[in-house]
């Protein structure tokens, strides 16, 4: 592999898995949007 094919792979990778990272500390901090949906609807009930 040539130098620009391993860097190329190096910048897909990083944005792969950093884009999976960020989802994971994203979806931790706010919650799943079926969470809220199900909260909001038994706050609503009761």
């Amino acid at each position: 592999m040539t130098t620009t094919a391993i860097i190329m792979m190096i910048v897909a990778m990083l944005t792969i898995w950093g884009g999976l990272v960020l989802a994971i500390i994203n979806l931790s901090k706010r919650g799943d949007v079926a969470d809220s949906a199900r909260d909001a609807e038994l706050r609503r009930d009761l």
